[in-house]
């Protein structure tokens, strides 16, 4: 199953230079082992302000992507940081795992087709 929404994807980034669309896909893949650990380590220190910050910087990015469950995993983690609920963080967090996993695999593909063109 695909992450991203193709047809949302391909028609936001229509107008943009291929080069462009290239280095907004390699950023997000650079950075996501740092932002997945930022998130992990709010979780496992508890502080909620900081998850906050980091799973409200993950969701916008992502919503470049139209990645519709890797953002409401974010936001899901956001809105419990920012009410104080510590319930389940663990669980979502590794469901936001996986997602953005699929989301790496779904953007690497996207390169690649980019790169033949």
């Amino acid at each position: 199953m695909k992450t991203i929404d193709e047809a949302a994807f391909f028609d936001t980034f229509q107008y943009f230079d291929k080069s462009i669309v290239l280095e907004i896909i390699d950023i997000f893949i650079k950075e996501h082992p740092e932002r997945m650990n930022a998130i992990k380590i709010g979780i496992q220190n508890k502080d909620l302000k900081a998850l906050k910050f980091d799973a409200h910087s993950l969701k916008g990015v992502v919503a470049n992507f139209m990645a519709a469950e890797p953002q409401n995993l974010a936001r899901e983690l956001e809105n419990k940081a920012a009410a104080g609920d510590t319930n389940g963080l663990d669980s979502v967090f590794t469901a936001l795992e996986k997602a953005t996993t699929d989301l790496l695999d779904d953007l690497q593909e996207i390169r690649s087709r980019f790169m033949e063109d």
